[in-house]
């Protein structure tokens, strides 16, 4: 297994029109092994963050199935337009396609697909507030319907949200936490907030510091 910190902006799939794209360069992720890793799982071209790579068939079916039986943790970051009214949530809307012909839109819909939220309010600010996510499940566009739908859009998604062209999409995959291994503990990885969220994220309170794990007990700051 590999796990990435995705850039903003690149999508992940070779798209049959062209264009850049991640899986271009999983030839130098090899490592020694005769054959390309591939995708276990995938982010919109515009999230950032944690993106979990199988090395060989036998870890992506391993990984296909840890998926499948919702046993690997996601935790995402967002900025959002509004003030949520209570501190933390759990939104059970379920989500089927918008329409025929518009791709991977999405909405909610009663006779759609179960999709479920966990949500905690980490910090806020004037018209914005720092949200923690956590998707029970893996629905297309989930967490940007679940957000829109309860009336605070993620900052910067012009599909569910309003254009913003102060700020591109704020939603970054922060962290992932897989039972890779019967008999060892889970497997966690996190990834920094990137550039483009750390105005929006310093203004609800965020602050750049190093991670507890990294410093000695007596300093660990608390969590942001």
């Amino acid at each position: 297994m590999l796990i990435l910190d995705k850039p903003a902006g690149v999508a992940v799939h070779r798209h049959p029109k062209g264009g850049p794209s991640l899986e271009d360069g999983f030839a130098s992720l090899r490592f020694g092994l005769p054959r390309d890793p591939g995708l276990a799982h995938r982010l919109d071209r515009d999230t950032s963050g944690c993106l979990i790579l199988g090395r060989h068939r036998k870890a992506l079916e391993k990984l296909g199935t840890l998926f499948k039986q919702r046993a690997i943790g996601k935790a995402y970051w967002a900025i959002v337009a509004g003030q949520p009214a209570q501190d933390e949530g759990f939104i059970d809307l379920p989500l089927g396609t918008l329409e025929p012909g518009r791709g991977w839109w999405m909405k909610v819909d009663p006779a759609g697909q179960p999709s479920q939220t966990k949500w905690r309010v980490c910090g806020r600010m004037d018209g914005f507030a720092w949200l923690e996510l956590e998707p029970l499940t893996g629905r297309t566009h989930q967490l940007r319907v679940h957000c829109a739908a309860m009336g605070w859009p993620i900052v910067g998604d012009r599909v569910y949200g309003t254009v913003d062209p102060a700020h591109s999409l704020q939603l970054h995959a922060r962290e992932v936490t897989v039972p890779l291994y019967r008999n060892k503990d889970a497997i966690s990885a996190r990834a920094p907030p990137p550039g483009h969220m750390l105005e929006l994220l310093a203004g609800c309170g965020w602050r750049d510091v190093p991670e507890a794990a990294d410093l000695p007990e007596a300093a660990a700051p608390p969590a942001p």
